[in-house]
C-alpha cells in the first residue's frame, strides 16, 4: 500500500487548460473515485498519475517520495482501461502470466500468483479461453486480474466499466470493492457515474472544469455539498424560495435553516432540496398542487406545482402516500432532520 500527493497540479494542451491548481491526498489503502463531466480532467489527473503525461507545473508524490519526473516503468503502478487492452493471441492465463514475466516475477512464482488470481476474480472456468471466447465482464475482470498480479504500489482505474451493460456493471463494481479491500492496494477510480462512484469509493473527489470542486465521503458529499455545482451533480435536488432571517440563517417553508452561506435580513435567494427532504400534506386550499404522481416500488415520486408556478419533485414512501392524486391541493415542508441547505 501507498499514499499519494498531488500538489498544485496545472497541465494545458494548447490554448485549453484541463487541469489548474488540482491537489489530492489520498491516504495508503484508500480508494478515492475522481468523478465529473466529460471534459473536466479526472483522465488527465490519472494519466499524469500513472507518468504518461507530464504535468506544467505541480508535483507527484507516493509515500512522501517526489516521483513527478519518475518514467512510467519504474514507478510499479498498474491501470485498467475501459477497452480491457487484453493481448488477443493470449489466454486469460497467459495475460496474466505476461504481466508477470515482464516484472520479472520467477517463472517458480508465476504459476501460484496466476492460480490466485483466476481464483480471487471467480475465472477459473475462463483460464484457458481467449479474449473473443468470453463476455465483457469476464474480459475485465481477466484485465483486473492482470493488473493486481504484479502487487502494484497504486491501482488505477480508468472507466473500466463504462463498456458494459448496467447489471453486468452492477456485479463488477461490487467485485472491484471486494478485491480492493482484500488485496489492500491503494486505488484511483476514474468515473463519470455518480452512483458507481458513490457505491465504491472511500471518498468521492468532484471535478469541474480541471478543478477538484470537492473530495468527501459519499455520505458527507450527497449531504453537505460545498457548493450548487457539487448539489446539482451528486443526485437530484430541487431548487425552492428562502428568506433570510436575523441570524444569518435562511427561512424555507416553515423551517429556518444553516446555509451554506450566510443570510442578510430579508435577503432572497434559491436554495437546494432532495427530493426525500419534503414532506407532503394534502390540504383544502394548500398553496401547491400535485401534477403527477409515479408508483416505484418502495418509493413514490410526486411531482408538485408551487403557487409561484415553480415544480418540485419529492420522494416518498409508498407506504406514506395514501391516497395522493394529482389535482390534489397540498402543502410542503421540510422534514425535521433537515437542517443545512446549500445557496444558489
Amino acid at each position: 500500500m501507498a499514499s499519494v500527493d498531488m500538489q498544485n497540479i496545472r497541465k494545458a494542451f494548447g490554448p485549453s487548460v484541463a487541469l489548474e491548481d488540482f491537489s489530492i491526498d489520498i491516504r495508503s489503502g484508500e480508494l478515492v473515485c475522481l468523478l465529473g463531466p466529460s471534459g473536466c480532467g479526472k483522465t488527465t489527473a490519472l494519466r499524469i498519475l500513472a507518468g504518461f503525461e507530464r504535468a506544467d507545473s505541480g508535483d507527484v508524490s507516493v509515500d512522501r517520495k517526489d516521483i513527478t519526473k519518475v518514467a512510467v516503468e519504474k514507478r510499479n503502478f498498474s491501470m485498467v482501461f475501459q477497452d480491457y487492452s487484453l493481448f488477443p493471441n493470449m489466454t486469460a492465463r497467459g495475460n496474466i502470466n505476461f504481466a508477470l514475466k515482464s516484472r520479472k516475477v520467477h517463472a517458480g512464482e508465476r504459476a501460484s500468483i496466476i492460480d490466485r488470481m483466476l481464483a480471487v476474480t471467480s475465472l477459473e472456468d475462463q483460464a484457458d479461453k481467449f479474449p473473443h471466447q468470453m463476455s465483457g465482464g469476464q474480459k475485465q475482470r481477466v484485465a483486473l486480474a492482470r493488473a493486481i498480479a504484479t502487487s502494484p504500489r497504486v491501482l488505477l482505474l480508468d472507466e473500466p466499466l463504462s463498456a458494459l451493460d448496467a447489471k453486468v456493471r452492477e456485479s463488477l463494481r461490487e467485485e472491484i470493492r471486494r478485491l480492493q479491500r482484500e488485496i489492500g492496494v491503494t486505488t484511483v477510480f476514474v468515473t463519470h457515474d455518480q452512483h458507481e462512484a458513490l457505491a465504491i469509493a472511500d471518498r468521492v473527489g468532484v471535478m469541474s472544469n480541471g478543478r477538484l470542486e470537492q473530495i468527501a465521503t459519499p455520505r458527507e458529499l450527497y449531504e453537505t455539498p460545498v457548493n450548487s455545482f457539487v448539489a446539482t451533480f451528486i443526485g437530484s435536488i430541487n431548487k425552492v424560495p428562502a428568506i433570510g432571517t436575523s441570524d444569518g440563517k435562511w427561512e424555507c417553508w416553515g423551517s429556518v435553516l444553516t446555509g451554506s452561506r450566510s443570510s442578510t435580513p430579508g435577503e432572497s435567494v434559491v436554495v437546494g432540496v432532495r427530493p426525500e427532504d419534503i414532506r407532503v400534506k394534502r390540504e383544502v386550499n394548500g398553496p401547491a398542487s400535485l401534477t403527477d404522481v409515479s408508483f416505484l416500488g418502495p418509493i413514490t415520486r410526486v411531482s408538485i406545482r408551487l403557487d409561484r408556478g415553480e415544480t418540485v419533485v419529492v420522494d416518498l414512501m409508498s407506504a406514506e402516500c395514501g391516497d395522493l392524486r394529482p389535482e390534489q391541493a397540498v402543502r410542503l415542508s421540510l422534514r425535521p432532520e433537515v437542517h443545512r441547505v446549500v445557496v444558489f
